[in-house]
């Protein structure tokens, strides 16, 4: 029977938590009374947690697991269960039961209303205060460079429609973010609030400098605006600079020679010279991105699709 809804989850060291994920997703998924699949995909793990998928996927019909040959990262691994998904309505969910599973009915009945991508914003998140600043302004900034209207789009738990997925499947980005990526193809997209746990098992998978990485991948692969913004100070500093010199021609007529300010004129310029190099920066990710499309290496390898006879 073909699914009607795919629950795909990214897995990478979750040991201690799929036992419990699985205890509550499949009976969530049973009292829906609909035709499912449930994927997960192996990010490379270095744990147990390949065993235990694998033992799930022999214990029941409805379970596939994507194996990954390394490690190529959250976003890399649910593009390549979109791809095997069978499903009408996809659901992304995380494997650390922070989003809680008994969610999922919520997004389901919202696309059902007609939505075809569906995000969520999670409530009274049971993050640290660090974690919760860095991602309000993560996602303040995000929604002014990309001009897309997400409320949280650090939150993985969301909803996709099969034509929505296809589109995304087209895509053959290096790197991408899937949400962002999601909403380019939405004409009818919704959020709606979900609950948010602590995390009960493991560590979270994102340091801080993957956290910026993503970032820039968010930024740099869905809008223009960084490299606009440096075009327009590096505008507005030319006329400074021009109107700083009359200044200082002017002053040398009325004040004569000297030699004070020159402790200020090496801050002005070494202020100039680190915009610079920011500059060079902002462009150097446009030119990575440039250079790891024209490479076209695969974007990630599947050693073994197990469960469902094994396919290969």
């Amino acid at each position: 029977m073909t699914p009607y809804v795919s629950i795909i989850i990214p897995v990478y060291n979750e040991e201690g938590n799929l036992g419990n994920l699985m205890g509550r997703l499949y009976p969530v998924m049973q009292g829906m009374a609909k035709p499912f699949e449930i994927i997960f995909a192996d990010d490379g793990s270095r744990d147990r947690s390949l065993a235990m998928l694998t033992e799930m996927a022999a214990t029941y019909p409805e379970v596939r697991v994507i194996e990954f040959n390394g490690n190529f990262g959250q976003h890399m691994a649910i593009m390549a269960a979109f791809e095997v998904s069978r499903g009408e309505i996809m659901i992304t969910l995380d494997a650390d039961l922070q989003n809680p599973p008994e969610e999922i009915p919520k997004l389901v009945a919202k696309v059902e209303k007609g939505h075809d991508v569906v995000g969520s914003i999670r409530q009274k998140r049971q993050d640290t205060f660090f974690r919760k600043t860095a991602s309000l302004m993560v996602n303040i900034a995000t929604r002014k460079m990309t001009g897309m209207k997400m409320s949280d789009y650090g939150c993985m738990l969301r909803a996709y429609h099969r034509n929505v997925v296809e589109n995304i499947n087209r895509c053959q980005e290096a790197s991408t973010f899937i949400p962002a990526l999601a909403q380019t193809f939405a004409s009818s997209p919704s959020e709606v609030e979900v609950a948010h746990a602590e995390r009960m098992e493991g560590e979270s998978k994102y340091s801080l400098y993957k956290l910026l990485r993503l970032n820039f991948d968010l930024m740099t692969g869905f809008s223009v605006v960084p490299l606009q913004l440096f075009a327009l100070f590096g505008i507005l500093t030319a006329l400074a600079s021009v109107a700083f010199a009359i200044f200082l021609f002017i002053r040398r007529f009325i004040v004569g020679a000297e030699v004070e300010g020159v402790f200020t004129l090496f801050a002005i310029l070494f202020f100039f010279i680190g915009i610079t190099i920011f500059g060079i920066g902002i462009v150097g990710e446009y030119v990575g991105r440039i250079y790891q499309e024209v490479r076209r290496r695969p974007r990630y390898v599947v050693r073994k699709i197990h469960g469902a006879a094994d396919e290969r």
